[in-house]
């Protein structure tokens, strides 16, 4: 993404004007606009006119709109972006208060306008630091294959995507040795074919190969094969990137299986997805101590946090980016205001997990909000379970 131009108040209004260069920026794009922002782009709007002669003439016309925004759809395989709202400018293709959907596309700038006091909150300006941040790009490659099926996926700092799924048909082994290798061989090819075609062969990124039985290590050879024979400087410089590890199948949701493996984890441990994971599985060791230093669920942290518990030296708050995107303003200022009490008050560290990662959506099973504490607290939940035994009774048995 990049920054074209920015203005904010001291209230905390104003606006900012993006070029997206690539997919991922329309998943930090959807993580930024909300219901009743302002948000102007370029659109194609069908315009119907009858002549004096009463004869009806249909035309596309190119535009600019502003709309009011209302509701936002987005489609994580394909990155594509969907604004729907009411249209806030009256222009001579559309009235007022008319509905319109904004496309929002690749290389088309759109200024999106944030109205009232902290509108543009700490986190929304952090969304626009991370998403114009020049060293983002895909962490991880990933195949994920059985015979005659492979899922190739990507791993970026915000999200795991399905890019591309290839199937065919491999003839069986019990037939003829030699048919079941020209077709291997064949899908083989195809499954490489695509890989190269996305893949940025200049950068050193682990690329990931998994399948059940020896699948994944015939399909390294056959990479490796086809570099040497074809004199492919640049993917065979890629074999030192190439980790082959066992899946349970050739389906894309073998991947999170696949990510928790040693030496998969040795592999990506500096990239976001890794550090990420890494803090989740800490977190849950903490918790089965069951030693007061981990605690989740939004009263349970809040708690911890007004009693300064999560603060210097270790204190973590893990929370998912899901909960910033609450239609309720006074939700979202819930969050934001334990954020910022965390990060600037108590000076403690904030961690904000992709719901599109495997350690976010684990995030989201314990209430989509989490700490560590630097010292340990016991009965953040008693006020929680002092209203399900109302008088210290349950069911008329005495507590």
């Amino acid at each position: 993404m990049r920054l074209i131009k920015q203005e904010f108040e001291r209230d905390g209004s104003g606006f900012v004007t993006l070029y997206p260069e690539e997919p991922e920026d329309m998943w930090y794009t959807y993580n930024l606009i909300r219901p009743k922002d302002l948000l102007r782009a370029s659109a194609v709007r069908r315009v119907t006119t009858e002549a004096a002669t009463g004869s009806v003439n249909s035309q596309r016309v190119h535009t600019t709109f502003t709309i009011r925004v209302v509701s936002l759809d987005f489609d994580p395989q394909s990155s594509q972006l969907h604004v729907a709202g009411k249209i806030a400018q009256e222009t001579p293709w559309a009235r007022t208060g008319q509905y319109h959907t904004l496309d929002l596309e690749l290389y088309r700038n759109f200024t999106l306008h944030k109205e009232g006091e902290d509108a543009w909150d700490s986190v929304a300006r952090g969304i626009i630091k991370d998403s114009c941040n020049p060293v983002k790009s895909v962490d991880v490659w990933a195949v994920v294959m059985h015979e005659g099926l492979a899922n190739l996926a990507i791993l970026t700092g915000a999200r795991t995507v399905h890019r591309n799924r290839i199937e065919m048909s491999v003839s069986r082994k019990r037939g003829s040795a030699g048919d079941h290798n020209k077709t291997m061989e064949k899908f083989f090819q195809t499954t490489l074919d695509t890989l190269v075609r996305q893949i940025d062969l200049s950068e050193s990124k682990p690329i990931l190969l998994a399948s059940p039985g020896f699948t994944a290590i015939s399909f390294q050879k056959f990479i490796l094969d086809q570099a040497t024979r074809t004199g492919n400087k640049a993917l065979l410089a890629q074999k030192a990137n190439i980790v082959v590890t066992h899946s349970s199948s050739g389906h894309l949701h073998a991947l999170n299986e696949i990510l928790q493996k040693p030496e998969v984890i040795s592999r990506v441990k500096d990239t976001q997805y890794g550090r990420e994971s890494k803090l989740m599985d800490n977190f849950m060791t903490l918790l089965r101590k069951d030693d007061g230093r981990a605690w989740y669920g939004p009263s349970e942290v809040e708690k911890a946090v007004e009693k300064g518990a999560v603060g210097r030296g270790g204190g973590t708050l893990l929370i998912s980016n899901a909960l910033f995107r609450a239609q309720d303003v006074g939700v979202r200022k819930r969050w934001v205001g334990l954020v910022d009490k965390v990060r600037d008050v108590e000076g403690g560290e904030v961690r904000t997990l992709s719901s599109e990662h495997e350690s976010g959506r684990r995030l989201e099973a314990l209430g989509g909000i989490a700490a560590i504490l630097t010292f340990p607290l016991d009965d953040l939940d008693e006020d929680e379970l002092n209203d399900e035994i109302p008088n210290g009774t349950s069911n008329g048995t005495q507590v």
